[in-house]
């Protein structure tokens, strides 16, 4: 007996939402993909207020930045007029002018609507590390005539403060290992990796103050006081850091000329990191006004007169005298001065001054370590009148230091810091890594705004908008078929 058409309608209507239903449940289960939402941008500022100058960097990230990583880019470096903001010390009220130029940059970067809710932030190193060592009232008042300032701009300031060179060698190396994608990784599988603890790269920071040393070493830290530890991406990071206030490049150079003033019999001083030739007037004034540099001896008039000599010899058994390497004797965990360090391992970024001297001298191609000895050696030996000759316009101001500075960072690295003929290939001198600016900022920036999550990220599934909508259409019809198949049920007259 055939089916009657309430029956064959039934079936259908039933068939119809089975398969459709069948058919969303489908798209729900398998058609989600990894999808970006479309990014609202945030940005950020952060003012590094070093020694010698004031730099400010703009970052940017998508508003979702906490479900992914390495999407923090630099939008923005601007260098502030004048020098560094402790050289306003005996007259704060100037400071702010001096930050007004790079903020207005930023400000002309950052969408309006976007001020209110970009957050700023100043952090200070060396140079005012010193001026609150020797002056702690003027420290303050320059922070607060900064604070004054920077508070009445339209963004979101959150306070300008004092890093300790522990808090500037660590941030810098959070820095380099983040824009690298050194602390965690998304695969082409959908999964969150780590990459591996040796894969991480140490930081050597040349400031104009200070330098700082921090990496991850290959046993325990023996000196709990060396030693920082972070939890980033659900992984426990501890590293070995050290920061070395008054052998930051500029330090160390005055404190030279000092030494060297001290021994010579007058106010004329014949200086072997000079070059032949080379011969100028320096105030003594600003010399003696660092703490670290002793006080001047008296008699001493305003101005001293120093001539060149050449000699590359000399100048390193001069920089020597700078670096207590006796205090070591007999300690293979002894840098200088007496202070902790595991031998260094694994590769290294060498930025900021380091970078800048070895890029002057054609060293960051990775000679060996001999080849830049050797280099650097026949740079200081030739001729101040062909130095200058050949020398770039825009190398005027620093042209006469760049022996001295060669000479001292071999010193610090070698002697110092230990590198040798084998490890030193594992440096490499840069500016940027990933686009970005190395250096404390981006560190510092992620740190404080919780950029960086503690735990690795939360995997998150969605539909795209197609597989979406036919999961819709075919819950409409299941819908629509199974009220259909009820209703032919119920209210269908039998014939």
């Amino acid at each position: 007996m055939g089916l009657t058409w309430k029956q064959r309608v039934f079936t259908a209507l039933l068939g119809t939402a089975a398969v459709s239903g069948l058919t969303a449940l489908l798209l729900i289960l398998v058609g989600t993909i990894n999808v970006l939402l479309p990014p609202d941008t945030k940005f950020g500022i952060v003012f590094d207020a070093g020694s010698s100058h004031t730099s400010l960097f703009v970052y940017q990230w998508p508003a979702n930045k906490e479900n992914d990583t390495g999407m923090v880019s630099q939008a923005l470096a601007c260098q502030a007029e004048g020098s560094g903001i402790s050289s306003y010390a005996s007259n704060p009220a100037r400071v702010g002018e001096s930050l007004q130029g790079c903020l207005e940059e930023a400000l002309a970067l950052i969408p309006k609507a976007k001020h209110h809710e970009t957050p700023m932030f100043l952090g200070a190193t060396a140079g005012m590390r010193l001026l609150s060592r020797k002056n702690r009232s003027q420290a303050e008042d320059v922070f607060a005539a900064v604070r004054q300032a920077l508070g009445q701009s339209p963004v979101d300031f959150r306070g300008a403060e004092l890093l300790t060179g522990q808090d500037e060698g660590a941030f810098g190396w959070i820095t380099i290992n983040y824009v690298l994608g050194l602390l965690v990784k998304y695969s082409f599988s959908g999964e969150w990796i780590r990459p591996l603890e040796e894969t991480l790269v140490g930081a050597l920071d040349m400031g104009g103050a200070s330098t700082q040393i921090t990496f991850v070493p290959g046993g325990p830290i023996l000196d709990k006081t060396t030693q920082a530890t972070f939890r980033l991406y659900g992984a426990d990071h501890t590293v070995y850091t050290h920061s070395y206030l008054c052998f930051g490049r500029d330090q160390a150079l005055s404190r030279l000329l000092a030494e060297l003033l001290q021994a010579s019999p007058g106010l004329l001083v014949r200086h072997p990191c000079y070059h032949s030739g080379y011969r100028g007037t320096l105030a003594l004034a600003p010399l003696y006004e660092s703490p670290c540099v002793p006080a001047a001896p008296p008699g001493l008039s305003q101005n001293l007169t120093v001539e060149g000599t050449g000699n590359p010899g000399a100048c390193v058994e001069a920089l020597r005298k700078l670096f207590n390497f006796s205090s070591c004797d007999g300690r293979e965990d002894c840098a200088f001065a007496g202070v902790y360090q595991p031998p260094v391992q694994g590769q290294f970024y060498a930025f900021s001054s380091f970078y800048y001297t070895f890029h002057f001298l054609n060293l960051t191609s990775k000679p060996s370590l001999s080849e830049a000895n050797a280099t650097v050696w026949q740079f200081c030996r030739r001729p101040w009148k062909l130095v200058e000759e050949s020398a770039p316009a825009d190398q005027d101001p620093w042209l006469r230091d760049y022996c001295a500075s060669g000479l001292y960072f071999l010193t610090l690295l070698v002697e110092g810091y230990g590198f040798s003929e084998e490890t030193w290939g594992g440096i490499e001198f840069r500016q940027q890594a990933g686009g970005t600016d190395i250096g404390w900022t981006l560190g510092y920036m992620l740190n404080l705004t919780n950029l960086i999550p503690a735990e690795v990220p939360a995997q998150r599934r969605a539909q795209s908008f197609g597989v979406w909508t036919a999961g819709v259409v075919f819950l409409v019809l299941t819908l629509a078929a199974t009220l259909g198949a009820v209703g032919v049920q119920l209210f269908w007259i039998q014939d």
